[in-house]
């Protein structure tokens, strides 16, 4: 069995907001470990921070503190074509208005690699089958992204960050949208992938129950610190009994589930 590769390491990492008189910290001294092969869920409650810390995690916002490594180098220092050949990010924005179908919007995940003209290539257009296949979606291919489901089009989006081919994919909010028919389906995409490819995925979600079920590992924010675990660690510690200020609800452990009290 192959051995685990860490491809990002976040260490000593502070992130907030700095203006030119002063600093907002919103999490501080950070240690985090991204290995190849896993599926990582970000949880905690609405405004913890979680989305400052995927733009700090991807080289979008700079840290207040500490450093951030993809493959052993800072992230900063990459140009941006470089590291769009290393990471890809779903992000959960409405996409701009278009007629592009549903294979044009996936090969665009070959954009790092295509040439000034954005011809692509038989390695190209082979990248984009394999995500097409992967991701089981032959059959939407040739429809308008406008004319499939929230569903389809995350399953859309996933498959373009395939194409991208890099080692870390990194998703915003991925399950947001969509019935739990479809969250179920996304988190089980995700696994699959992840074990299939060989790549790192760590995604953001509010889902924290059916995040312990699926995740290999957690990343469990509070207000009073960031842990990342396996989620049977994380319940056996009490990790999930600080996410919410709210009495009435509370961590089932023998479920492994979040309950409300008195009903």
């Amino acid at each position: 069995m192959e051995q685990p590769k860490k491809i990002l390491n976040a260490s000593g990492l502070s992130i907030g907001y700095k203006s030119k008189s002063h600093q907002i910290v919103i999490a501080q001294n950070l240690n985090i470990d991204l290995e190849n092969g896993k599926l990582i869920a970000l949880v905690g409650a609405n405004g913890i921070g979680k989305s400052t810390l995927l733009r700090t995690l991807t080289g979008i916002q700079k840290p207040l503190g500490g450093t951030v490594a993809l493959n052993g180098r800072d992230i900063f220092s990459y140009q941006p074509l470089d590291l769009a050949q290393n990471l890809s990010l779903v992000l959960t924005e409405s996409l701009p208005p278009s007629n592009l179908t549903v294979f044009e919007l996936i090969a665009l995940g070959r954009q790092p690699y295509t040439n000034w003209l954005g011809k692509l290539s038989n390695d190209d257009l082979e990248k984009v089958n394999e995500a097409i296949a992967l991701t089981h979606i032959e059959h939407l291919i040739d429809k308008r992204h406008y004319e499939i489901s929230d569903g389809q089009l995350q399953v859309v989006l996933i498959a373009r960050a395939l194409a991208q081919d890099t080692p870390l994919i990194i998703l915003d909010e991925p399950t947001t949208h969509l019935d739990l028919f479809h969250k179920v389906s996304v988190f089980k995409l995700l696994k699959k992938l992840s074990k299939e490819t060989n790549k790192c995925i760590l995604f953001s979600t509010h889902d924290i129950d059916l995040a312990i079920q699926l995740s290999d590992e957690m990343i469990v924010m509070t207000e009073d610190f960031v842990e990342q675990d396996q989620p049977c660690n994380l319940i056996r510690k009490g990790v999930f009994d600080n996410i919410f200020k709210d009495e009435s609800l509370f961590f089932d452990k023998e479920k492994g589930k979040f309950s409300f009290k008195n009903l």
